[in-house]
């Protein structure tokens, strides 16, 4: 719970911030909801959502999202979050909505859909893209998104393996800052639109392993913690064989602690590669947008994401 030390109420903190005003306030049930910006001082508050959904976030994840994006939290008249919704630009022309979370026992009352059409409205313009769990499917639909794939999320306990086969002419190595520049080009084509904001943050904050073909690099992948453990993410490359290549040394060096790999590649080589090394499918959400499907489908493809919430 968040800190009351300096005798305001979360209300008057609100209250207090630029930017909050009557068309932030609305009837809900029997009471009032006021939409707060989500602050680092808020914080506390979405991690109150979060644990009642059972998500895996810890505040230290939550600071980076906070780093990389912003939102809204509705709070009722006392202060309990009952909503959530966040927004992640990239570019001047995209963005990832993330981070909509609504208490379980409130799900009907609407608050959900009041910061979704806010987001919304904020990003108007833009093509959008985010991952639909199962109780969001509908809402989402409802607004405009249309499912594109299958995001499995695949975790465990990372057992003993071998390396796979390399790809031919391809090395495997940590990257330097020499590499940023194709790293972001290569993330740029993959994803389909620029993110070198928010890799940016990510970079800072984990380990990062490139492939290299005849000098050129032809993939990259990133760890770093989350959640209980460690998330592997983003993963670009340009074959199944080249994403194994590049992520065997990561779950190698990490034998018994817990891995995760968000991945949107059903049903193949990679996917049975991760269930190998103890990374097992543990659940699904849908990717929905709205506007082009702009994730390359050829080349340099996403084979792990940044976050669900990141793209």
């Amino acid at each position: 719970m968040a800190s009351q030390d300096d005798g305001k109420s979360l209300n008057q903190i609100g209250e207090d911030a630029a930017g909050v005003t009557h068309k932030d306030a609305r009837k809900v049930d029997v009471f009032q909801a006021k939409r707060y910006p989500i602050t680092p001082e808020r914080l506390p508050l979405l991690n109150e959502l979060i644990v009642g959904v059972y998500w895996p976030h810890r505040a230290r994840d939550l600071e980076v999202l906070l780093q990389i994006g912003g939102g809204y939290l509705a709070l009722d008249e006392v202060g309990r979050p009952l909503s959530s919704a966040m927004k992640f630009t990239y570019g001047s022309d995209f963005a990832m909505l993330g981070m909509m979370i609504t208490a379980p026992r409130l799900q009907s009352l609407g608050t959900g859909r009041w910061l979704l059409d806010r987001i919304m409205e904020e990003c108007s313009g833009r093509d959008l893209r985010l991952s639909a769990t199962r109780a969001g499917y509908r809402l989402y639909e409802k607004v405009g998104f249309e499912p594109v794939a299958t995001i499995r999320q695949q975790q465990g306990r990372a057992s003993a393996i071998y390396l796979p086969e390399p790809v031919a002419d391809t090395i495997v190595r940590r990257a330097g800052d020499a590499d940023w520049p194709q790293i972001l080009a290569l993330d740029l084509h993959a994803f389909g639109a620029d993110r070198h904001a928010a890799l940016s943050v990510l970079d800072g904050k984990s380990e990062c392993l490139v492939a290299e073909t005849g000098g050129q690099l032809t993939g990259y992948a990133m760890i770093r913690n989350f959640g209980k453990g460690q998330v592997i993410g983003p993963v670009v490359a340009g074959s199944d064989q080249m994403a194994m290549q590049l992520v065997a040394p990561l779950i190698q060096r990490r034998e018994g602690q817990f891995l995760r790999l968000d991945t949107p590649v059903e049903d193949s080589p990679f996917s049975a590669f991760l269930a190998a090394a103890g990374l097992g499918v543990f659940d699904t959400v849908t990717e929905m947008r709205v506007g082009p499907h702009r994730r390359a489908m050829d080349g340099a493809v996403i084979y792990g994401l940044a976050a669900h919430t990141l793209g």
